[in-house]
């Protein structure tokens, strides 16, 4: 069970690593350089190429690119224990999209992100110790 300090590093690291992987995903521009190389990892993990996105498709991804990193911002400035419960709800979300894409697809490029997205969700779902505590006791705000 991580300290509170260690909580809050926990979630500033899920922070940078949501800002390093969504990046590429927040401008038209650099998400056809994004989705071009997707689509050469997921043919070269056996996968089939990925469907060309049309400008709708290109617009959702954007915006999600977008929200991704303005929430990365705030949880790299201000990591709150209570903004990683939070985050970890989203990434059990995404993983449960995730899984049904590959349910749906059998892309194997999805695992690349999925797991990573279960393990954050994981540590960041886990009981925070409190302050001045030896364990056991659970801090009420993180819990």
């Amino acid at each position: 069970m991580p300290d509170h300090l260690t909580f809050r590093r926990i979630v500033r690291a899920s922070a940078i690593y949501d800002l390093v992987v969504t990046m590429p995903f927040a401008t038209p521009w650099t998400f056809a350089a994004a989705h071009a190389l997707l689509s050469e990892i997921n043919a070269r993990l056996g996968g089939a190429p990925l469907p060309a996105f049309e400008p709708f498709h290109i617009l959702m991804a954007c915006l999600m690119g977008s929200v991704v990193m303005v929430w990365s911002v705030l949880r790299i400035r201000d990591p709150q224990p209570l903004y990683g419960r939070y985050d970890a709800v989203a990434r059990l979300l995404f993983a449960t999209w995730m899984g049904w894409t590959w349910l749906q697809t059998g892309a194997p490029l999805l695992w690349l992100f999925l797991v990573p997205e279960a393990a954050w969700c994981v540590v960041q779902a886990l009981p925070v110790r409190a302050a001045g505590t030896a364990g056991g006791k659970m801090d009420r705000v993180a819990a």
